[in-house]
């Protein structure tokens, strides 16, 4: 992060509540802040208790040193992931050589606990490896219609959650009784297409849509036509005969049933009942890493080794996942009826 200019005149009384709003003024997500203040303020309680920390007094963040800074470290590693812990510690590395540039902090004493750690932040972990059977039977228990919805789509798709979030009734395109009950898939895109899915990449946090402001992204880099197959049709229009009606104009497709009724899904929910069932089924433990814990990123992985391993075609799960250059999704775009459908239809794996 580049200093904000201020160097030299920043003297904040809760230096981690000062960096945080600095984090907000660069247009970090609430997610992202929400995650490092959360450790930000537990290396605070653990410098300022002084029964834990080894320099038995209490000390504020500016004053701890190299040594309450690795042993704060060291007292992650018994309930947390390697990966996990070396993130958290990037956190820690983060706030003070940003405070440190803007004259709060006199050094950064994570500076060479970070260059002693033997863990690096996994960028693309070994995960937990789940077969098509296994995933079938935890989709087999998730019985409520909103819910098996969510799931299912996420692990038909390979979208992102955000995107899924950002889906209203006209980017969806149901043939027969669904789609003239609900007003469906009015997108020019979808014309002749099937039963399919638009998915834009238009959609940016704070930008209005189809009328109503967004509050999630959608990162892909060309928006994308996705085939929906009978198990998804049937899903979507089972939950389509009880969806309550929206409290927006665009007409989400995804909207609670919970206290938030009628309003659109956000992710924060979308994480909330995939974390559920996943915690019952054994795969995902609190403060566990990206190896181990099934969150809908965990979907989009899973979606992508298995559908590229059925098609061996790297091209056509890239256009499906919204993350190819334009010569590519250009040649899939151009050719979707013949080959994107086909080959999606012949090898997309069942889930029910």
């Amino acid at each position: 992060m580049a200093s904000s200019g201020t160097t030299g005149d920043a003297d904040p009384e809760d230096p981690v509540g000062y960096f945080i709003e600095d984090l907000r003024f660069h247009g970090k997500s609430e997610r992202t802040r929400e995650a490092y203040e959360r450790v930000l303020r537990e290396f605070e309680a653990f410098v300022g208790d002084p029964d834990r920390n080894p320099g038995g007094q209490s000390l504020s963040p500016g004053e701890a040193s190299q040594r309450e800074c690795m042993a704060w470290v060291h007292s992650l590693r018994d309930d947390l992931a390697e990966s996990t812990v070396a993130t958290y510690a990037s956190y820690l590395h983060r706030f003070y050589d940003y405070m440190t540039q803007v004259g709060a902090f006199d050094s950064n004493p994570m500076a060479l606990v970070v260059e002693e750690m033997n863990e690096s932040i996994d960028k693309d972990p070994t995960r937990r490896e789940i077969s098509i059977p296994q995933m079938r039977s935890f989709v087999a228990g998730v019985t409520h219609p909103l819910e098996r919805a969510v799931v299912v789509a996420l692990l038909k798709t390979g979208m992102r959650v955000g995107e899924l979030c950002n889906l209203d009734l006209r980017d969806l395109r149901l043939t027969g009784e669904a789609g003239d009950a609900y007003r469906l898939g009015t997108r020019p895109q979808l014309d002749g297409r099937g039963d399919s899915l638009f998915v834009t990449a238009d959609a940016a946090r704070g930008t209005v849509v189809n009328g109503e402001e967004r509050d999630a992204a959608n990162k892909r880099k060309r928006a994308t036509v996705i085939p929906v197959d009978a198990e998804l049709a049937g899903v979507l229009t089972r939950w389509l005969a009880v969806r309550p009606d929206a409290r927006s104009a665009a007409e989400p497709l995804f909207v609670s049933t919970g206290r938030k009724w009628g309003r659109r899904l956000t992710p924060q929910m979308v994480r909330n009942v995939v974390e559920t069932h996943a915690s019952e089924a054994g795969w995902y433990r609190r403060g566990g890493g990206a190896e181990e814990n099934v969150t809908p990123h965990y979907f989009r992985h899973f979606f992508t080794t298995h559908l590229r391993d059925r098609t061996g075609d790297r091209g056509i799960v890239k256009y499906l996942r919204g993350d190819v250059a334009d010569d590519i999704i250009d040649t899939y775009t151009h050719n979707w009826g013949d080959r994107v459908r086909e080959v999606y239809e012949r090898h997309i794996y069942s889930l029910l």
